[in-house]
């Protein structure tokens, strides 16, 4: 059963920044389906950040951009977390290397696990979450939910 990277919010964990999760079904058909072993994962917890936590958001870019420097994340309180993010996305990165994962499954629209979309201020915007982007850059095969 190969191992695959899943956000935890996605697993049912109460992992979000409101401290609730997204529990999917779709998720779990096809973990069944494909015979996959999830490692959860919420890269923001893995930096450190409480559950609950203020919400986050693109100020500038998405996960690309902040990678290479130039785009930024704010919480709620406008305090900038982008190193923050960075963090969670290395250690997520780390998981996956330890577990033998090629592949992720990850929650859209979120700043740190957004495959196809993310906020910006309170605008969806194409773009990919940060964890996503670092995820991407070593290899790894990223979809999300709506994916399946």
């Amino acid at each position: 059963m190969p191992p695959i990277l899943v956000s935890a919010c996605l697993l049912g964990l109460q992992s979000r920044y409101d401290g609730r999760s997204k529990r999917n079904e779709k998720v779990f058909s096809y973990l069944a389906q494909h015979d996959l072993t999830p490692v959860p994962v919420c890269p923001e917890q893995l930096a450190g950040l409480p559950t609950p936590r203020p919400a986050s958001r693109f100020a500038c870019g998405d996960g690309e951009r902040v990678l290479a420097g130039t785009g930024s994340v704010v919480n709620a309180a406008d305090n900038d977390m982008t190193d923050v993010f960075i963090q969670g996305a290395r250690e997520t990165l780390k998981i996956a290397r330890l577990c033998g994962c090629t592949q992720a499954l990850l929650k859209e629209r979120s700043p740190s696990c957004g495959v196809h979309q993310v906020y910006l201020g309170d605008s969806i915007i194409e773009g990919q979450g940060v964890a996503c982007a670092l995820l991407r850059q070593e290899g790894l095969h990223v979809c999300s939910e709506e994916d399946l």
